[in-house]
């Protein structure tokens, strides 16, 4: 049953609204005498749904980045304003509180931290438990459509269903959908136009087409997309049936995001398939290999065993080098092709990754209309914006949970205060 108020009306039931809610029942915000403290409404049937499918069903819930003035650093979109916050909660603070709820976090050697359980049923367990035990109320198949700010103070909310309640105050941690840019249109904010951010690159023609499901690590990667300014990166890369993907690619368009979708996703992408060794440091593994494997044939005899034999055949056919040559046999100029191939192979972007594919968004509500220290807006009183309705964005990594952890967590606590 919808309450006819509610201290704390809480549009979305995510990731940032589940801590904001936590955070502030567990700070002492108490019910009135005619509603709940704090109530959720998540329009879908099920609640923190993102958290579930993310990282693969594992859920990455932030990364190892302790200092906050490096974790800034991981946001295309965001960073410098969100310092200030990461200074008071951030991911060692975002690890202790889920070990007080009942969650361990583990660390992989890339600095990803995943539930101990290796589920990401495991992380909804714990917001929910908390959730519950805090006294929070959550409504599912709530869809909060209409927000009125009142005169005398508070906000006067239409659900979907036709149904009418009133909130004390407002917050809103409606992700990416369209409805949350709506309600905070209608309650005076500013929007910056929402992209896609974090996607894979579609190429055309795609050369690489047969070596779908190669990986290479590490990688080093250049975009100079039709339009803006050149965009590097390094790290893992997964060659896919329409492009390239991999977290390289990834961190590569989150950066470049705005600049691609200005240009139609349209560039030209130079990939160093040798992580970075420099054309001496092939040419003597080219010599090594024509002294110590001189009867051996190219395709079984590759440069660097981390060199994937698939990539390797696939270069030496591009490169007019027979696969079948023996290393003793390999002339100048099919080296040197080789060697530019292996440093420097060039492609065209032709566009993204199938539509939905994208995990992230790079747009949304100002951050100079939000007070980042309690994330209140500056322009309506007692209405509150977190997570990714804000203009942040991370790269993958478990940056994007965090910002939602710390963003939710700031809301929270202010929450509580207020009420005091």
């Amino acid at each position: 049953m919808l309450p006819s108020r509610a201290a704390v009306v809480i549009a979305g039931g995510g990731p940032a609204g589940f801590m904001a809610a936590i955070v502030a029942a567990e700070a002492g915000l108490r019910p009135g005498p005619d509603g709940p403290a704090v109530l959720v409404l998540e329009a879908t049937p099920e609640p923190l749904h993102k958290v579930l499918i993310s990282g693969g069903g594992r859920c990455n819930v932030t990364h190892a980045c302790w200092d906050p003035r490096a974790l800034v650093g991981h946001y295309p979109r965001g960073g410098r304003a969100l310092r200030g916050p990461f200074a008071r909660f951030a991911s060692g603070d975002a690890v202790a509180w889920f070990a007080e709820h009942g969650l361990e976090l583990v660390e992989e050697p890339d600095g990803r931290l995943f539930p101990r359980a290796n589920r990401s049923s495991a992380v909804i367990d714990s917001l929910r438990r908390a959730a519950r035990t805090a006294g929070v109320e959550l409504l599912t198949g709530a869809a909060l459509q209409t927000a009125e700010a009142l005169p005398e103070g508070g906000f006067s909310l239409g659900l979907r269903s036709g149904e009418r309640l009133r909130a004390d105050r407002l917050v809103l941690a409606t992700g990416s959908h369209p409805s949350g840019y709506r309600l905070a249109a209608a309650l005076g904010h500013g929007l910056v136009a929402p992209v896609p951010s974090l996607f894979s690159l579609r190429l055309d023609p795609n050369p690489l087409e047969g070596l779908a499901g190669v990986v290479m690590d590490p990688v080093q990667l250049e975009l100079e997309p039709v339009e803006g300014p050149r965009q590097r990166q390094q790290g893992p890369l997964l060659i896919t049936h329409r492009g390239l993907s991999g977290p390289a690619v990834l961190r590569l368009t989150a950066f470049a995001a705005r600049d691609l979708h200005g240009c139609a996703y349209r560039g030209r992408l130079r990939v160093d398939w040798s992580g970075g060794r420099s054309r001496a440091d092939l040419e003597e593994l080219f010599a090594q290999q024509r002294r110590e494997q001189a009867r051996r044939q190219l395709q079984t005899a590759r440069p660097w065993p981390a060199l994937s034999k698939r990539l390797w055949i696939h270069l030496l056919e591009q490169c007019a080098a027979a696969p079948e040559l023996r290393w003793a046999d390999l002339g100048r100029g099919p080296q040197q092709r080789l060697i530019t191939a292996l440093r420097a192979s060039s492609y065209a972007v032709a566009g993204r990754g199938p539509f939905g594919e994208e995990f992230v968004t790079a747009g949304g509500v100002p951050l100079g209309e939000v007070n980042l220290a309690t994330m209140e807006s500056r322009l309506r009183p007692g209405l509150h914006l977190v997570g990714e309705l804000l203009d942040v964005d991370g790269v993958t990594g478990g940056f994007n949970f965090q910002h939602c952890w710390s963003s939710g967590w700031l809301a929270g606590r202010a929450l509580a205060g207020a009420s005091a």
